[in-house]
């Protein structure tokens, strides 16, 4: 058996793609992340067709998602400095039991027929703030959890465990929508966090000697900010992820109008379009975890990123639902190639003293640019919508932020084409 200081792992003859699983604590992490991100991804595609079914207006849409992310870019770097300071499994139960809270409150709000627009807006917020210290947190612990060499197995594993949901959650939520409404969503969501809490209490983590701090808080922000500067690999990482996290999150955010103005289908369809997105980044997920002991990195990350807008340009001009699908599968395969390739490519170049705050830039990036996408393009739709003649706004303005995308990912391949050979 083999120590990793968090836990005694024994020999497994677990195929590559799983050897993560061979870990106690992961497997444990594992079930509990996936039933709890089922239903987030159930109360995700409710709130947003709810609200959309509310006030029809795509607008909305945009302010759900850009209010869920404003606190990520207030708490995230924050958030980053207490996750190196305090042991990150007593954090995480912390930000999972607020979540879970809030899912109850929507719940309740909707159950008494008492929900506004402005309250959803303002539980998003708050969701977003628990998140906001969450998810530095979540992203470092996977090295307490599994041994040095299964990290990057264990990221591509997260990655297809997060798919996963995204396959069963949206669809299931659709179905459950339509069939006794939102409500239901709403609660299933606050049960399934349960599960995550139960395995991160029933974890066995040697405590981690705890690091000497360096000043203050922002002294510490700081020393990460300088880490990531002086890191001309990892800035070129994150400004290609703040793109394809404005264009591809932003884009998950006006599915509900697209669902009904494009394809002139109702919350179901919104679910079969999220879902699809899901299958082909559990695709991905699941190659990348196989292939994740080959040195080949850079290359699935640019082949990732020349995918994703051709994809994306191929998803805007069809409005029937079949291929709509088909499209959406390849986005959702070249999304994942594209955030799991730099998710590892940055852990592998951060120093555990450091790894909490660049997680919590990556998160910023992540996250941050993700509601700023979906309220421009909320807003381009809207702004279109009357100045087209009828015609559907949704695809114009994806199309046209699509080409701001493009041309990144054409310069980094001009400007920068030894990022093909990381490793």
């Amino acid at each position: 058996m083999t120590m990793n200081g968090s836990e005694t792992r024994t020999p497994s003859k677990l195929p590559q793609t799983f050897i993560a699983f061979r870990n106690y604590n992961y497997r444990l992490w594992f079930v509990g992340q996936l039933i709890s991100l089922v239903g987030t991804w159930m109360q995700t595609t409710a709130q947003a067709y709810l609200i959309f079914e509310v006030t029809h207006d795509p607008a909305y849409l945009g302010y759900v998602a850009f209010a869920s992310g404003v606190p990520t870019w207030i708490f995230t770097l924050y958030g980053g400095v207490i996750s190196d300071r305090v042991p990150r499994r007593i954090m995480l139960i912390v930000t999972q039991a607020v979540m879970m809270l809030l899912a109850f409150i929507l719940t309740a709000l909707v159950f008494a027929h008492m929900v506004q627009p402005w309250m959803i807006i303002l539980l998003a917020f708050l969701l977003g703030t628990a998140n906001a210290f969450d998810a530095p947190a979540r992203l470092a612990f996977v090295v307490e959890i599994v041994t040095r060499e299964d990290v990057p197995n264990a990221i591509a594993l997260n990655a297809s465990m997060f798919n996963l949901a995204t396959v069963v959650g949206p669809a299931v939520s659709g179905l459950t929508y339509a069939l006794v409404g939102p409500v239901w969503c709403f609660f299933i969501n606050g049960l399934s966090f349960i599960a995550v809490i139960v395995g991160l209490f029933w974890m066995k983590i040697t405590p981690q000697p705890r690091r000497a701090r360096r000043g203050g808080s922002l002294d510490e922000i700081k020393e990460g900010l300088r880490f990531v500067a002086k890191n001309d690999v990892i800035i070129i990482i994150l400004v290609n992820l703040a793109l394809v996290s404005m264009l591809s999150i932003g884009l998950s955010s006006l599915l509900p109008a697209w669902a009904n103005n494009v394809l002139h289908g109702d919350v179901t369809i919104n679910g079969y379009l999220l879902s699809a997105r899901g299958a082909g980044s559990l695709v991905a997920a699941l190659l990348l975890a196989y292939l994740s002991g080959k040195k080949i990195k850079g290359l699935l990350w640019m082949l990732g990123s020349v995918m994703l807008p051709v994809s994306i340009f191929v998803f805007v001009f069809m409005n029937t639902l079949w291929p709509s699908l088909i499209a959406t599968v390849w986005i959702g395969l070249a999304f994942m190639m594209v955030t799991n390739t730099s998710n590892s490519l940055v852990q592998a170049l951060t120093p555990d003293e450091l790894r909490g705050r660049v997680m919590a830039i990556y998160t910023l990036v992540f996250f941050g640019m993700a509601p700023v996408g979906g309220l421009l393009l909320g807003l381009m739709a809207s702004w279109m919508a009357g100045k087209l003649n009828g015609l559907a706004s949704e695809p114009v303005a994806v199309g046209a932020a699509n080409l701001l995308l493009l041309v990144v990912v054409i310069a980094i391949q001009i400007v920068r084409p030894k990022m093909i050979h990381l490793k």
